[in-house]
């Protein structure tokens, strides 16, 4: 993969919402597909968003619920990752696309920070992924000036498919649009997952977050909810469980390293 250069066109407004859809098809051994309609916030980790007092259960961000739980900031736990792979320049505004904790509950299954130096260059993307079991696992890209990347798959996700293949990112930063494609793909040139996240920006202001949170009332315990909904159903379809590779509990895995992959040089998402 090659390195990220080229600077935003102009930096996003933040913090923001995204009312979005989140799109999951599943192509082998079966054929099956969902949409979910929910929102994402987008925030400069360093300035997280000034809730009103009435509304702060319905947005939380706190740092126990990224990387190993245990830094005192969001940023203090992202630098320890990277540092231990190198990386000491992410020192300028760092963006988080993520829920925030509703109502005491949370649940993440991807939650990306662009990374950028003090001169505002895009350094690097952390891809920061969490199952429903409890682990949580960080991917480190380096997209190009197309916003793609690719990147091994090493953590078990889905009770569905083996850790084997690799991840074909595209992950542009966010501005007047949300617009990411995650794809599982194998070595045969196969696709069998395409994950969309797909939205339109909103400033966050208090009536903004209201109006999102009558939309979708109690938005992680239905994302959890219906992950696991739809595990069921293909399980259902007789679905074959592939086990789980045995982890220490509690132990939360530091950032992959970027291995020598190979950026896409033709195709699109």
């Amino acid at each position: 993969m090659t390195g990220t250069s080229a600077r935003p066109a102009a930096p996003p407004h933040v913090p923001a919402l995204y009312a979005c859809t989140v799109a999951h098809t599943r192509t082998t051994p079966v054929r099956h597909a969902f949409q979910q309609r929910t929102y994402l916030w987008l925030i400069d980790i360093d300035e997280p968003p000034r809730i009103p007092r009435a509304l702060r259960p319905l947005a939380r961000f706190d740092a126990r619920d990224h990387f190993g739980g245990e830094a005192p900031t969001l940023r203090a736990g992202l630098e320890a990752q990277l540092s231990a792979h190198g990386i000491e320049n992410a020192d300028g505004r760092i963006l988080m696309l993520a829920h925030a904790r509703v109502l005491g509950h949370v649940f993440n299954p991807l939650t990306l920070y662009w990374c950028h130096d003090r001169a505002g260059t895009p350094v690097c993307v952390v891809a920061e992924v969490h199952n429903t079991y409890g682990e949580r696992h960080c991917y480190l890209l380096r997209p190009g000036a197309d916003s793609l990347a690719e990147v091994p798959k090493d953590f078990y996700v889905s009770p569905f498919f083996a850790v084997e293949g690799f991840y074909r990112m595209r992950l542009p930063v966010p501005g007047d649009d949300l617009d990411l494609t995650v794809q599982l793909r194998h070595d045969d040139g196969t696709c069998p997952f395409t994950a969309t996240v797909r939205g339109t920006h909103r400033p966050a202001g208090a009536r903004a977050l209201l109006g999102a949170a009558l939309r979708h009332p109690w938005s992680t315990a239905r994302v959890s909810a219906g992950i696991r909904f739809h595990g069921i159903r293909l399980l259902l379809r007789g679905l074959p469980v592939r086990p789980r590779p045995v982890r220490s509990v509690g132990a939360v895995p530091p950032v992959s390293a970027v291995p020598p992959v190979r950026h896409p040089q033709e195709g699109t998402l």
